[in-house]
């Protein structure tokens, strides 16, 4: 047991932090934090929301978004690689590692593609706003799984920078903006849907009395 634990701990390079300490980096974290509040807010809008599904599905990505912000924050995601690579190294299969990278993320895409077309499903009642959150949070999750992998071709295309950014800030904060434009205007939609009752024109409002004149003139005819 002694000699497995200093066989790893001789191999496993990894401390806390955030692995991207640019300002793409802590911008994405930032991103996260508020899609994760903002979501979090929309989800308790619609406790009282017609179809409890919505409320549930909101709630689901609001965990999800917070397990990817501790992500970001921590670099969770470069501990799993440094245990796929011990694992590789273990297995004897490392050399190889690239037709096992390539079947990984092939699977992770077909994955993430069947699961938004599940979910979309399962929400089919709920708003299309709800429908883009989804998609956008797989789109997010999926992305992450596949850099975990580490595959060096597709590391170093995510390296490579347009307009002074790297695309791996890039495509990651396009899938938080999806999520959270989402949520703010899903809840914006709530709320105005909520004060459209009371939201009548008063007797003294340009309306009333343009519908009043309106009336007068008919009714003199």
């Amino acid at each position: 047991m002694t000699h497995f634990y200093i066989y790893w701990s001789h191999l496993f390079h990894w401390s806390p932090g955030i692995g991207d300490s640019t300002v793409g980096g802590w911008l994405t974290v930032v991103l996260y934090i508020l899609a994760t509040m903002s979501c979090w807010r929309t989800s308790a809008a619609l406790v009282q929301a017609p179809h409890a599904s919505e409320y549930r599905t909101w709630q689901a990505i609001t965990v999800v978004f917070l397990a990817l912000s501790i992500n970001k924050l921590l670099n969770v995601e470069a501990a799993l690689t440094e245990i796929g690579r011990i694992l590789a190294l273990s297995g004897g299969w490392y050399w190889r590692r690239y037709d096992v990278q390539v079947l990984l993320i092939l699977a992770v895409t077909v994955a993430c593609i069947v699961i938004s077309i599940g979910l979309v499903v399962l929400a089919r009642r709920s708003r299309m706003l709800t429908w883009f959150a989804l998609v956008g949070m797989t789109f997010v999750l999926g992305f992450v799984l596949i850099r975990t992998i580490s595959f060096h071709p597709m590391d170093r295309f995510l390296a490579r920078k347009a307009l002074g950014l790297r695309w791996n800030g890039i495509l990651e904060m396009a899938g938080i903006a999806v999520v959270l434009l989402s949520s703010e205007w899903r809840r914006r939609l709530k709320a105005a849907a909520v004060a459209q009752p009371w939201a009548t024109p008063s007797a003294s409002s340009p309306q009333s009395r343009m519908k009043g004149t309106i009336r007068s003139s008919s009714s003199s005819r």
